[in-house]
């Protein structure tokens, strides 16, 4: 661990305008990690973290992995820069076919970014460019779910449904509707893995069809498991049953698995979890494991297909006028290829698919605690879901991530729910002293 000794701590939070976060507190009573390695940070007072979020969901392989800052050194000091416009190198082709083998059908290829923002506006943008190029140019709606997140950009919070993250700016895109979010505590409260009950849910897409007509329908976009709003797993059907409405109606059905992806649910991905083959996957996160910024979506062959190989312009004609200055930039490209490997070579998807019924286990074994109402889980994501305090909602569970980092562990919050996502490195032991942690934190909330 980091001796105290060895870090600079700054003597100014004023000038840095903190995302996602109440500034005014936080500046009064900061959080500051200096260090990461493994399963742990390294706070500036020298104190160990046990790291119970993989960062933000991202950190699948833990933290400094030699494997993967070996690759981004050498990347650095081999080739910094490769405009992706016109030009290219050659790691972001071996990524895009090592990503296609990773998933399953015909999702065979990959359009890099730099984040899940760009990755789901990149998704959005490729839907209603296919629709346009196979004569469905009528179709630009797209549809959304009630309390999804998918980023930040304009096109993903008009098709997300968290309410501050959109109430803020203004009317956003036209065109978009939202289907219902599918938590129900009355019926499925505690449920272990998929709820019983909810696949009901997704025939509101009909109901959404009949009122705007399926020839102005793009897109439907959703996360497998909606996980910033606080760990939703799909009821048991009902992703199958929005791929079958989806497909009848000549609908894209776009899996958002920035999070999912890349072992958090034990398998490659939520595809291959669920057994559903969607049109479009937006990636990030676990693709570098956080280490450089990336992002991804991963497109269906006759998508891709009907925007370049058909298209009438002539062949040098650009066929999507979109991306990014740092679009599959070497670096990230050096670093996801080195995640990969890891994933592979250390076995961690597997290692995530034993290690859940065990945190499944130490989860639901608070739901005892004092305002818990609620727990969730699936794969390596858990939630535990508190009750407000009277006319203060959220203060309850960010009160109680304070005090987690006062004792050695950094949880993450959204709204009153606490989540939990461990790397993929986690040991039992690991699991349990979270949990014994998170318990006593419970046990001194007021």
């Amino acid at each position: 661990m980091l001796e105290l000794d060895q870090v600079t701590v700054p003597n100014d939070l004023e000038a840095h305008w903190i995302p996602f976060t109440p500034n005014r507190h936080f500046k009064k009573h900061p959080r500051l990690v200096a260090r990461a390695e493994g399963m742990w940070y390294t706070a500036t007072d020298g104190r160990p973290i046990l790291d119970a979020t993989a960062g933000m969901w991202c950190c699948n392989v833990g933290h400094r992995h030699p494997r993967v800052v070996a690759a981004i050194q050498r990347q650095a000091a081999e080739l910094d820069y490769a405009p992706p416009f016109q030009f290219g190198h050659p790691k972001s082709f071996e990524l895009a076919s090592r990503l296609a083998d990773l998933f399953p059908g015909d999702l065979d290829y990959a359009f890099f970014t730099n984040s899940g923002s760009e990755s789901v506006d990149t998704a959005l943008k490729i839907a209603l460019a296919y629709q346009r190029a196979i004569g469905q140019g009528t179709r630009t709606r797209l549809i959304g779910r009630e309390r999804g997140y998918h980023g930040v950009g304009f096109g993903g919070i008009s098709v997300g449904g968290m309410v501050n993250n959109r109430k803020w700016f203004g009317t956003l895109l036209t065109g978009v509707d939202h289907l219902p979010h599918t938590l129900d505590l009355e019926r499925n409260a505690f449920s272990r893995g998929q709820p019983k009950h909810g696949a009901e849910l997704a025939d509101e897409l009909e109901r959404l069809i009949q009122l705007h007509d399926a020839s102005t329908i793009a897109a439907v976009i959703v996360e497998p498991v909606a996980g910033s709003i606080g760990v939703y797993p799909p009821p048991v059907g009902y992703l199958e049953r929005l791929r079958e409405i989806t497909a009848k109606h000549g609908i894209l059905l776009i899996f958002d698995e920035v999070i999912t992806g890349f072992g958090r649910l034990g398998k490659a991905n939520a595809c291959e979890y669920f057994g559903i083959v969607p049109d479009l996957v937006t990636l990030a996160k676990g693709l570098t494991a956080a280490t450089v910024p990336m992002g991804a979506v991963m497109v269906r062959k006759p998508i891709y297909e009907a925007i370049v190989e058909r298209s009438p312009a002539p062949e040098k004609t650009i066929e999507l006028f979109h991306g990014y200055t740092y679009s599959a930039h070497p670096i990230a490209c050096a670093a996801a290829l080195a995640v990969l490997e890891t994933y592979k070579e250390e076995r961690l998807f597997e290692r995530a698919a034993a290690l859940a019924p065990i945190f499944e286990e130490r989860l639901h074994s608070l739901a005892g605690k004092p305002h818990v109402i609620d727990i969730r889980n699936i794969g390596l994501m858990g939630a535990v879901e508190l009750a407000p305090r009277p006319g203060r909602p959220t203060e309850r569970a960010y009160d109680a991530m304070c005090d987690a980092f006062e004792h050695g562990l950094m949880i993450r919050v959204t709204g009153d729910t606490i989540a939990l996502s461990p790397p993929l490195i986690a040991t039992e032991a690991d699991i349990a002293r979270i949990t014994d942690i998170l318990g006593a934190v419970l046990d001194r909330l007021d």
